[in-house]
């Protein structure tokens, strides 16, 4: 798939966000990616990634990035917070991200969020939630920042993630009470398909690989 316009990549410097960069590239996309610290450039812009520097939790850099091309198709944000992290970007950098993606006109956006997010509650344990509960809530906040911002919106809730080759097993559902495990390169496929999709317009669905589901096995695969 080629595309003349750039998807700008937030979170491209670990999990899901690499993954998702190494696969937008294979199928011929240009993309932009916002990185916070330099350690990763080196590499992204080896494989054909135009960097641009900027911290998601200071919305200013945010616009001097994104408005430093305005050839920009769709937003996909993969970031969160990690543990030691004193202030979260889950929901604080995504709500800058989708307010400068509002005022710079793009119309797509994409957001990897977290089974256990929002309505997806009911599908993690409690002693599950009781660890994650902070993270999830903050997910949940970028979550609905999103839906009314008035973008047209895809909000992708992996289950677990595994650091593995891709399986190709990767499915996406509705049905919220789904949990399970799923490889972050699966995660980058389902979400860069999600590119072309009109169905996965306006769409929130989890993510998990269809052969590690765990509890309830029987469930609706959407269709992209």
């Amino acid at each position: 798939m080629t595309s003349e316009s750039y998807i700008f990549l937030a979170g491209a410097s670990r999990g899901v966000g690499r993954e998702i960069a190494k696969y937008l590239i294979a199928e011929n996309y240009q993309v932009m990616a916002l990185l916070r610290s330099s350690d990763t450039q080196s590499e992204l812009e080896a494989i054909g990634i135009k960097v641009v520097m900027g911290d998601a939790l200071d919305i200013a850099s945010v616009e001097t990035a994104m408005l430093s091309d305005k050839n920009i198709s769709t937003v996909i944000s993969t970031i969160g917070g990690l543990p030691k992290d004193r202030e979260r970007a889950d929901y604080l950098g995504n709500k800058n991200l989708i307010d400068i993606t509002v005022k710079a006109k793009v119309q797509r956006f994409i957001l990897i969020s977290s089974i256990g997010s929002g309505e997806s509650v009911v599908a993690l344990p409690p002693k599950a939630l009781e660890t994650l509960g902070p993270v999830l809530r903050e997910k949940e906040k970028a979550e609905q920042h999103l839906m009314n911002s008035g973008l047209t919106y895809t909000i992708i809730r992996p289950g677990g993630l595994k650091s593995e080759p891709a399986t190709g097993n990767g499915v996406l559902t509705q049905d919220s009470k789904i949990v399970g495990i799923i490889h972050r390169a699966d995660v980058a496929q389902l979400a860069c398909k999600c590119l072309t999709s009109e169905a996965a317009k306006n769409q929130v669905l989890s993510a998990i690989d269809r052969n590690m589901a765990y509890g309830q096995l029987e469930f609706e695969e959407f269709s992209l």
